[in-house]
């Protein structure tokens, strides 16, 4: 039986979920939250075979989570799910070592044939994915510039950044300049919504 922890913060979603794993033979789902801080708390109380994240969750995202079960529960392999078609997820999934990598819109039995292949050693990840994940290529930013913008789009300013990250405000406006010519953006929104579209913040 593969003991499976559940993280969506949707509660429909997360009950359809849980009802649908509850219903194969070889799946039994041990615990379900609704948030990613809760995550390992549940995975180091009922010590599942495999965690079902969704990639999207308030406080720790699917990501982050993960990397935590990596840490502290290790023989617990992970699934992320995502309703969201962004390749540079699937990179920093692949870059964390994620086996499992698939979308909302993938079917219950491939959802379920996924779930089994992460819990036997191997991997599962959506094809439709995999192709634009090739077709993206590398994200040009550094770990820098995109710690920056994801602080812009949290919608602080240069004077908030820089104080947040401990960089002079100079810096601050200098990496924002950089990040806009890698990405060929007009604007600062603009640059936001293609990091975000990639999957690059």
């Amino acid at each position: 039986m593969i003991k499976v922890l559940v993280a969506e913060d949707l509660h429909v979603v997360r009950a359809g979920l849980v009802a649908l794993l509850g219903d194969a033979f070889d799946v039994e789902v041990v615990a379900h939250v609704g948030s990613g801080d809760a995550v390992l708390p549940a995975a180091l109380e009922h010590g599942p075979d495999v965690a079902v994240l969704d990639i999207g969750m308030p406080g720790l995202d699917g990501l982050a989570a993960a990397a935590l079960l990596r840490e502290h529960v290790p023989a617990c392999r992970t699934l992320l799910l995502t309703g969201m078609d962004r390749p540079g997820h699937l990179r920093r999934a692949l870059d964390a070592g994620i086996p499992g990598f698939l979308l909302k819109t993938t079917t219950p039995e491939r959802l379920l044939d996924g779930i089994r292949a992460v819990a036997a050693g191997g991997r599962a990840i959506d094809r439709e994915l995999v192709d634009d994940f090739w077709a993206l290529g590398e994200c040009p930013l550094t770990e820098r510039e995109a710690e920056i913008l994801r602080a812009t789009a949290d919608g602080l300013d240069a004077r908030e950044i820089a104080v947040l990250l401990s960089l002079s405000v100079g810096t601050v406006r200098n990496r924002l300049s950089d990040v806009m010519g890698k990405l060929r953006a007009r604007t600062m929104v603009d640059a936001v919504r293609i990091a975000e579209r990639s999957g690059w913040i």
